[in-house]
């Protein structure tokens, strides 16, 4: 099918969306074939990085065409090839890299559902457990081990991009105790304590994912006389007391379940103790709100979960019995709800 006359056209932007597929390959096979790394500061021909990443030339220079063309890598107008922001992003060695994240969204098991995006639609579930025979979860961490470890690599690139930013946004007192609920890795509390040399800290995830906490958390760790390593499930229970309880990114299952975690740390926390929520708004502004509904169509294909809305987060936060004392944005994606419990 000749693409003549489309360009710029109505006709043309809905063949590049039908053919998105195409771009997320193409930067996912930049990563895995290693070209960000191979690209130092000299410009390079197609040849040379083929050369240096094993790859068909022409085939490589056809990749770089249409990385090239969404400004991952750009061309010298010499026929070499140099580094963009985006290209620089890929690389390990990035301060903000999205190497692992741009894996774990583009992982291979992933392709198939999207076919199916129709039938997670018209049923309102996901369709993960019916295409692999199991729940997300269970799947990923018992039957796929190199995929769980990107994930806990793209969690904590995810949570590295906000660290700073939260750290300096969260209201904790010098000598309070936070408690990161599904912290993962253990990031954001690690900078938290790391601000707060008086502070100390409970990290509360699934067993698994508690046993590879950050060094620093863990045993023999410098901070380690300062956190207490909880494992546990949240939609169970919170079992811990805290002056403030952080929930990052852990609310995007269905309505119920998000107010159930909440309500579990109400069931160990303090009277007014804070709870700082950071999530994404589905019906947010400007670039969050494309990534933020592209995720939860991923969500809903995966594991039946969902980003809410502004109102609909409000209202999960106020039904775990909360009040709401203020929101505000952290970054163009995530938001913060301060909110108290009674």
């Amino acid at each position: 099918m000749s693409s003549a006359g489309t360009t710029g056209s109505p006709v043309g932007g809905l063949l590049e969306h039908a053919l998105g597929a195409a771009r997320a390959a193409a930067v996912r096979a930049a990563v895995t074939l290693g070209l960000p790394e191979a690209l130092g500061e000299a410009p390079a021909t197609a040849e040379d990085l083929a050369s240096a990443v094993g790859a068909h030339p022409t085939a490589l220079r056809r990749l770089l065409r249409a990385l090239t063309s969404h400004g991952v890598f750009a061309e010298d107008g010499k026929g070499s090839f140099v580094h963009t922001e985006s290209s620089r992003a890929l690389r390990e060695d990035s301060p903000n890299s999205l190497k692992h994240l741009v894996l774990w969204c583009t992982e291979p098991w992933l392709w198939s559902l999207w076919g199916r995006l129709d039938e997670s639609v018209r049923t309102g579930s996901e369709v993960f457990s019916d295409a692999y025979g199991r729940r997300f979860y269970e799947q990923l961490h018992t039957q796929w081990p190199e995929s769980a470890g990107v994930f806990d690599r793209a969690m904590t690139q995810q949570a590295r991009l906000s660290a700073m930013t939260l750290a300096d946004m969260i209201p904790l007192a010098g000598t309070d105790t936070i408690a990161d609920v599904g912290g993962g890795q253990g990031l954001v509390l690690r900078t938290l304590l790391e601000r707060h040399p008086r502070a100390l800290g409970y990290l509360l995830d699934l067993p698994g994912v508690v046993a590879d906490a950050d060094a620093r958390l863990r045993p023999g760790g410098e901070l380690a006389d300062r956190v207490h390593l909880v494992p546990g499930d949240c939609l169970r229970e919170v079992s811990v007391r805290a002056d403030v309880y952080l929930f990052k990114n852990i609310l995007g299952v269905d309505a119920d379940a998000s107010v159930r975690i909440l309500r579990n740390a109400v069931a160990s926390a303090p009277p007014g103790a804070r709870m700082v929520i950071v999530d994404d708004f589905v019906d947010g502004d400007g670039e969050g709100r494309a990534l933020a509904s592209a995720m939860d169509l991923r969500m809903l294909l995966v594991i039946g979960g969902q980003k809410h809305t502004r109102a609909g987060l409000l209202e999960i936060v106020e039904r775990a019995g909360l009040t709401v004392r203020r929101v505000r944005p952290v970054d163009s994606s995530l938001h913060m709800i301060e909110a108290v419990a009674p």
